[in-house]
Order: structure tokens, then C-alpha cells, then sequence
């Protein structure tokens, strides 16, 4: 570690887990970079990610946006085409689109699409699956309502899926927002993973929370606080 690097972590008291509160005017004083960094939430859940019936993912409008307007590819003919593109999608795909992805190009942040694309879409599986871009219904991303998917993209939808240890990795804004806003971005992303909570899934669910800006360390939060202050907010 760096020098600089060490005197941030001087910020955060060992073996302290913050409040909502607490946490989220931390993390904002632990920027570092001449960027504007992103914050980022890191999840533990207590799942058996083996498991299929136990599988997390889904998406939330974001109150506030992660601070940049993703440039959003919909697959859709038609009059839903049409329908995507009027709802501001940067890129409206075919054939000769999932040519062009083939051969390398990947100048999108997102990707949706209407049901009857799919079959065209799912080539794509090997490029797209890796990078979180396949397009998925449970995602909300595969919908004939398309116009109104490209409009929540822009408006700050992100998805959240769960990686091969069972946690979730999800920005929540950049360390210029407002203390207020990365608290409400941050208690919408819960809501929404506590809403997504498998059936088979026992004990506890959110195990551990962490934020951290891109170039620092991390604060871990006080699970049982920040769900206590959500219940109490809904």
C-alpha cells in the first residue's frame, strides 16, 4: 500500500461498523483521485450461490442516477423500433448490428430488447454474458413495453446480479453527490435486493455492506442498523 493509500485508511476507525449516516459522509471524504470517483456498494448475502433456486438478480431505478447517462443499444423492429428510439435509445440494433458485435464493437452500456429478438440476440451470449450486457427478462431488459425500459436506463436503472461467491457489486453515484442522495440511491438498491430474496433462501440474507469510492478503501456498515432505518423509511 501507498502512502496515500494508508492515510486514508487512518479515516476509518478499526473494527467500527457505521451507521447509514456515518458511512456515506466517510466514504465521500475518502476520494482521493483527480476524477470523480464512483461509489460503489459491496454485498454479502447469505446464499449458497451453487444453488439455482437461490440465485439473485433483478434491477432498481436508482433515485438519483450513478452519475452518467448510459448509451443503450435496444433490439426491436417495427413500430417498437420506433418506440425505442423515441424514448432516447442511442442504438437501435438488427442483423447487421449483431454483425458489428462480432467483429469487436461495443460502444453501449446497456442492452435491451423486445421478446421476438431474442432468438437473434442470444448469438451474442459469449460477448454479452460476461460484460453483465445480456439482455434478461428477470433483469427487466426483454420487455415489448421497450420505450419504457430505454427511458429508466437513462434515467439511472442499473442491474444487480450476484457473482459466483453469492455478493453483489453495484454503483451507487459519484463521491461529488450530495451525502443525501448516495444515502437514498443506497436504501433503494436494498429495498430492491430484499424484494429479489429467494424463497429458499434461510437466515439471514443481507450479510454484510460495504461502500467504497473507486481508488479507496472500504467502510463497512452496520447491517442490522441500515435494515432497521430502511423499515422505518418504508
Amino acid at each position: 500500500m501507498g502512502k496515500r493509500y494508508e492515510a486514508l485508511l487512518e479515516k476509518i476507525e478499526k473494527g467500527k461498523k457505521y451507521t447509514l449516516d456515518e458511512a456515506v459522509k466517510l466514504v465521500k471524504e475518502l476520494k482521493s483521485a483527480k476524477f470523480d470517483e464512483s461509489v460503489e456498494a459491496h454485498i454479502q448475502l447469505g446464499v449458497d450461490p451453487k444453488k439455482s433456486d437461490q440465485s439473485v438478480r433483478g434491477s432498481v431505478l436508482l433515485p438519483h442516477g450513478v452519475g452518467k447517462t448510459k448509451r443503450v443499444l435496444a433490439f426491436a423492429k417495427g413500430e417498437k423500433a420506433k418506440e425505442a428510439e423515441e424514448a432516447g435509445a442511442d442504438y437501435v440494433g438488427d442483423q447487421e448490428t449483431i454483425k458489428k458485435i462480432q467483429g469487436g464493437w461495443l460502444e453501449f452500456d446497456a442492452v435491451v430488447a423486445t421478446p421476438d429478438m431474442m432468438p437473434m440476440v442470444s448469438k451474442l451470449g459469449r460477448i454479452l454474458g460476461p460484460r453483465g450486457l445480456m439482455p434478461n427478462a428477470k433483469a427487466g431488459t426483454v420487455s415489448m413495453d421497450i420505450g419504457r425500459v430505454v427511458q429508466e436506463i437513462k434515467k439511472g436503472k442499473v442491474e444487480f446480479k450476484m457473482d459466483k461467491l453469492g455478493n453483489i457489486h453495484v454503483s451507487i453515484g459519484k463521491v461529488s453527490f450530495p451525502e443525501e442522495k448516495l444515502k437514498e440511491n443506497l436504501v433503494a438498491l436494498l429495498e430492491a435486493l430484499l424484494k429479489a430474496k429467494p424463497q429458499a433462501v434461510r437466515g439471514q440474507f443481507i450479510k454484510s455492506i460495504y461502500l467504497s469510492p473507486t481508488m479507496g478503501p472500504s467502510v463497512k456498515l452496520d447491517v442490522q442498523k441500515v435494515l432497521n432505518e430502511i423499515k422505518k423509511v418504508a
